[in-house]
C-alpha cells in the first residue's frame, strides 16, 4: 500500500512538471490547481487543507457532558451540606462562587460555540436555583430577603457579563430561570414582598436594557411575572386576615409602594422611549402600562388611608397633565400618530378618572363643563381634532354626572319628569356652546364630520328637552294634561325641530344638521309606534299623525340643498 502511494504521488509529480512546460511554451499564467493526489486521496491532505473544507462545529455530546459534570458537581455540594461535615454557611458560599463560576464561563463561551453559552448559563441557573429552595424551604437556612437578594444578584451578574458582548442567550436563561424561581418561592414560603423586589429589580434591568436597544424581547418574560406577583399581593391581602393563613403580614406602606414601583419603573422607561427617544410605541408598551397603572391604582383604593383616594385623582390628573404636554409638544400627528394618539387617550382618561375620584358630583359637573368648552376652543386654535373629541368625552361626562341624559329620556319619552336643577340647564347651555365652538372645524374628512354629528346631537337633544319641558309648564298653566296631551306635545316639538334643522343644514351647508334631522324623524316614526299608538286617544293620535305627515314631505325638500 505504501507502495502504491508512493507511485501515486511520483506520477502526480511528472503531470505538474509537464504542465507547467505546456503553459510556459504557450505564455499563459500557471494555474493555481490542487493536485490530483490532494483531491483524490482526502486523506492525505494538511492539517490546514482540512480545517478550510471541515466546518468547525461544537461537539454537542461534549457540552453535554461538561454541562453533566457541573450538575454532579452541585450534587456533591448537596451531599456535603447533607452530612453536615461542614457548616452549611460555609456549603453556600462554596456553592453559591460554584455557580458564579459556570456563569462565568458561559459568557466567555467562542461566539462560535452558542450551544456552548446556553448548557453552561443553564448549568449555572440548575445549580443556583434548587440550591436556594432547598435552603430556603428544606433547611430554612437562608432567610427570605437573601434568597431574593441572591436571586437579584444572580441576573444582575448576568446582565453585566452579558452586556459587552451582547450575549442574548446568556441574559434570557439566568432571567427567565430567576424570575419563575421568585414567583414559586414566593407562593410556597408565603413570603411575597421580597420575591416581589426581586422581580422589581429584574424589571428595571430588562426596561434600562430595552431603552439602551438590549434584549428588547426580555421584556416579554420579566413584566408578566411581575404583574402576576403584584396581583397575587394585592389580591392575597385585601382579604380579611382570617382568610390568609401562614401568609408574612406586610405593612401598609409597602403594600402601597410596591405597585406605585411596579407603575414608576414602566411609566418611567416607556415614556423615556416614546417621548424623549422618540420612539414608534409598541403594543407591549401600551398594554403594560394600562396594567401597571391599574395595579397600582388598586392598591392605593384598597390599603390607602382616608386620604389616598384623594391622593389618587390628584395623581391621576398631574399625570393627565403630563400626558397633555407630551402629546401636544413632544409628537408630530403624522410622523408619531400612534404615539400622540395613546398619549391623548390617556390623558382624557385620567382626567375623567382623576374628577370622579376626587371632586363630589356638582363640582365634578362644573369641572368637566369647564374642561369641554376648553378642549373644544383649544382643538380649533391649535388645529388639534383630537381635542375637540376629547371635548366631547368631558361634556357627556358632564351630561351622565348631572343626569341630563336621564332627565333628556324621561323628558321624551316615558313618565314626564319633574322640573330639573339648574345644574342641568348648565350642562346644556354647555353642549350649545361646545357645538357652536366645534362648528368652526372644517368638515372635509369623515372624522370631522363625525365630530359635527355627535355635537349636534347633543346639543340638539338638549334644546328638545328644554323646549318639551317649557311648552308643557306653559300649557299646564291653563289646563290638566293627561298622557295624550303630552305626546302631543312631544310630537309637535320634535316635528317642529325637524324642519328647523333641515332648513339650518340646507341654508348654511350643516350637513350634521341634515343627518340630526332624519335622526329626529327615525325618533318621531318610534315614538308614535311605542307611545302615540297604544296609550293615547284617537284625537291625540289624529294630531300626531298629521304633525308627522307635514314633517317627513317637508324634511327631505328643505334637506336637498345640503345634500
Amino acid at each position: 500500500m505504501d507502495d502504491l502511494r508512493d507511485a501515486l504521488a511520483r506520477l502526480d509529480a511528472r503531470l505538474e512538471n509537464l504542465e507547467r512546460r505546456v503553459s510556459a511554451l504557450e505564455g499563459r499564467p500557471q494555474p493555481a490547481i490542487p493536485s490530483a493526489r490532494e483531491a483524490a486521496l482526502p486523506g492525505l491532505a494538511t492539517p490546514a487543507t482540512q480545517a478550510a473544507v471541515l466546518p468547525q462545529t461544537e461537539n454537542v455530546f461534549s457540552v453535554a457532558g461538561k454541562a453533566m459534570l457541573g450538575i454532579a458537581g452541585a450534587y456533591v455540594l448537596r451531599a456535603i451540606a447533607e452530612s453536615g461535615s461542614f457548616p452549611k454557611l460555609a456549603v453556600v458560599v462554596l456553592a453559591l462562587a460554584y455557580a458564579a463560576m459556570w456563569l462565568v464561563w458561559s459568557a466567555r463561551a467562542p461566539a462560535h460555540a452558542p450551544i456552548t453559552r446556553v448548557a453552561f448559563a443553564a448549568t449555572a441557573a440548575l445549580i443556583l436555583v434548587p440550591m436556594l429552595g432547598e435552603l430556603t424551604l428544606r433547611f430554612q437556612v437562608l432567610p427570605a430577603f437573601v434568597t431574593a437578594g441572591l436571586l437579584s444578584a444572580f441576573v444582575l451578574g448576568a446582565f453585566v457579563l452579558a452586556w459587552r458582548g451582547n450575549l442574548a442567550s446568556v441574559v434570557w436563561v439566568t432571567a427567565g430561570a430567576a424570575a419563575l424561581t421568585a414567583l414559586a418561592l414566593m407562593i410556597l414560603s408565603r413570603d411575597l414582598a421580597p420575591y416581589i423586589v426581586a422581580l422589581l429589580v429584574m424589571a428595571t434591568s430588562s426596561e434600562f436594557a430595552a431603552v439602551a436597544d438590549r434584549w428588547p424581547s426580555l421584556r416579554f418574560l420579566v413584566s408578566p411575572a411581575i404583574d402576576l406577583a403584584v396581583l397575587i399581593l394585592v389580591y392575597i391581602h385585601s382579604l380579611p386576615e382570617s382568610s390568609r393563613p401562614g401568609y408574612v403580614a406586610v405593612s401598609t406602606p409597602v403594600l402601597l409602594a410596591l405597585p406605585l414601583l411596579l407603575f414608576l419603573i414602566y411609566g418611567a422607561s416607556i415614556s423615556y422611549r416614546t417621548a424623549i427617544l422618540r420612539r414608534r410605541m409598541t403594543v407591549f408598551e401600551i398594554a403594560q402600562a394600562a396594567v401597571a397603572f391599574l395595579l397600582a391604582s388598586l392598591g392605593w383604593l384598597w390599603f390607602a388611608p382616608g386620604a389616598g383616594r384623594a391622593a389618587l385623582g390628584a395623581f391621576c390628573w398631574l399625570l393627565s397633565a403630563a400626558c397633555y404636554a407630551a402629546a401636544i409638544t413632544r409628537f408630530d400627528r403624522t410622523a408619531a400618530q400612534r404615539n400622540y394618539q395613546v398619549y391623548a387617550a390617556w390623558a382624557v382618561g385620567l382626567a375623567l378618572a382623576g374628577s370622579f375620584l376626587v371632586l363630589p358630583p356638582v363640582p365634578r359637573v362644573l369641572f368637566l363643563s369647564v374642561a369641554s368648552i376648553t378642549a373644544m376652543l383649544a382643538g380649533v386654535r391649535v388645529g388639534r381634532l383630537t381635542l375637540e373629541f376629547h371635548g366631547l368625552v368631558y361634556l357627556t361626562a358632564a351630561a351622565f354626572t348631572s343626569s341630563l341624559l336621564v332627565y333628556a329620556a324621561r323628558a321624551l319619552a316615558g313618565t314626564f319628569p319633574t322640573a330639573p336643577g339648574w345644574i342641568v340647564w348648565l350642562v346644556a347651555v354647555c353642549a350649545l356652546l361646545c357645538y357652536a365652538a366645534g362648528g368652526r372645524f372644517p368638515a372635509d374628512q369623515w372624522n370631522q364630520r363625525l365630530l359635527r354629528l355627535l355635537s349636534a346631537v347633543l346639543a340638539v337633544c338638549a334644546v328638545a328637552t328644554f323646549l318639551v319641558s317649557g311648552l308643557v309648564w306653559l300649557v299646564a298653566i291653563g289646563m290638566t294634561l293627561g298622557a295624550s296631551h303630552v305626546a302631543v306635545i312631544r310630537t309637535l316639538i320634535t316635528c317642529a325641530l325637524a324642519l328647523a334643522l333641515a332648513f339650518s343644514g340646507s341654508r348654511w351647508h350643516r350637513l350634521e344638521l341634515v343627518w340630526t334631522a332624519y335622526g329626529t324623524l327615525a325618533f318621531v316614526t318610534a315614538k308614535l309606534l311605542f307611545e302615540d299608538l297604544p296609550h293615547s286617544h284617537s284625537g291625540a293620535i289624529a294630531v300626531s299623525i298629521f304633525l308627522y305627515a307635514i314633517a317627513l314631505i317637508a324634511v327631505p325638500r328643505l334637506a336637498r340643498t345640503a345634500r
